[in-house]
């Protein structure tokens, strides 16, 4: 399959981006229609050569991949961090994901070897830098780093079909990449295909033995996808309160809206379905695996990470069926104080958002009974 682009969604974004005026229009259209549209020519030039220079791409098989999604801020990158610490697990760091032709990742890991070894880590340096500049306003609230593990989902970013993209453009009611599920099945399939020509090419890259692990919050909304492209999928449903996850979340989406200078009017309505939507993000992962017994999954209570992080590790790869190895044991319990030391200094409460708790329960009532949530947030 060759390099997959949402030409409807991306015609969609640039009439949404010709409505708006002055310097944000130019920003928006120029990023639409000179730097998408060079950036996935190169990609799927690069993607169509990959079978050409790495024949033996074509033999890669996707053996039982690991999902960790969830609501965004639940403990799905605590849980990420950990597994990645199994060395039979595969993952996208950051950089790769932006980058996702073999061809590319070979050349960008060839140029920083022969930097680190010939010119002293100087374009390393400078890396960093710009590093701090793009995400350094953003980091209290959630670290990236270019080499450190990300959500696959930006994978899809120069193809105008990821989230990230509403983290620029607060366009939520008009822009839908979260419900695939609910897409017609040929256009699932059709992203599903590309995903996972992607994985395939991690897993080349990174060992062909290994198992892929995933993070992603916006998984959420296309679990049934998953199972059907990946019937051996096993998944991790981290499950935190709600009161700390959802004002986090809108928090986040908040600043990176702010640093664009959208409106405040703009912000609210996009805050306000994304408020909605994380009802869903609670509920439907665990509606689609109760339909579907056969595939193994492990639902994870936060509070006990935290508290035990090996313990509970220890609990879900039971029931994914994992054996761990007494080398990942003893790496996770040198690892146990760092783990719980994850938790944010942060806090953010639902009312600066003009949220009330009692909605909120009574749209996730089974999962406070379920999980204990009545006594408050921890």
């Amino acid at each position: 399959m060759g390099f997959y682009f949402d030409f409807a969604t991306w015609l969609r974004m640039v009439r949404l981006a010709a409505r708006e005026s002055g310097v944000l229009r130019r920003r928006l259209l120029l990023r639409l229609l000179v730097y998408v549209p060079l950036v996935a020519s190169f990609h799927a030039i690069c993607f169509a050569l990959d079978p050409l220079c790495f024949p033996r791409l074509r033999d890669v098989a996707i053996r039982t991949p690991v999902f960790v999604l969830g609501h965004a801020r639940s403990g799905t990158t605590l849980v990420h961090r950990l597994m990645s610490g199994d060395a039979r697990f595969s993952a996208f760091r950051l950089y790769e994901l932006y980058f996702p032709s073999l061809l590319q990742k070979k050349a960008i890991r060839a140029g920083a070897a022969l930097d680190a070894r010939f010119l002293g880590g100087r374009l390393a340096r400078r890396v960093a830098a710009w590093e701090e500049r793009r995400y350094g306003k953003t980091r209290h609230i959630h670290a990236m780093s270019l080499g450190a593990p990300e959500e696959d989902d930006i994978v899809f970013y120069a193809s105008c079909a990821s989230g990230m993209w509403i983290t620029k453009m607060p366009y939520l009611g008009d822009l839908d990449f979260y419900h695939v599920d609910e897409r017609p099945p040929a256009q699932r399939r059709r992203l599903l295909r590309f995903y996972a020509e992607c994985v395939r090419r991690q897993l080349y890259l990174n060992g062909v033995e290994k198992i892929h692990l995933s993070k992603n919050p916006i998984f959420a909304g296309r679990v049934a996808s998953l199972i059907e492209a990946f019937p051996d999928a096993r998944f991790v449903v981290p499950m935190r309160h709600p009161d700390e996850t959802i004002p986090s979340l809108l928090k986040l989406m908040k600043v990176s809206w702010g640093l664009y200078h959208w409106d405040e009017a703009r912000m609210q309505r996009s805050l306000r379905l994304l408020a909605a939507q994380s009802l869903h993000t609670y509920r439907y992962p665990l509606e689609v695996l109760a339909r579907h017994p056969e595939t193994s999954s492990a639902i994870v209570d936060y509070r006990e990470l935290v508290a035990a992080p090996l313990a509970t590790l220890e609990k879900v790869y039971a029931q994914l069926g994992f054996e761990m190895t007494p080398a990942f044991r003893a790496w996770l319990a040198a690892e146990e104080q760092r783990a719980r030391k994850h938790e944010t200094a942060h806090r953010y409460s639902l009312a600066e958002f003009g949220l009330e708790p009692g909605a909120i329960r009574e749209g996730l009532t089974d999962l406070y009974e379920r999980f204990g949530w009545d006594g408050g947030a921890a």
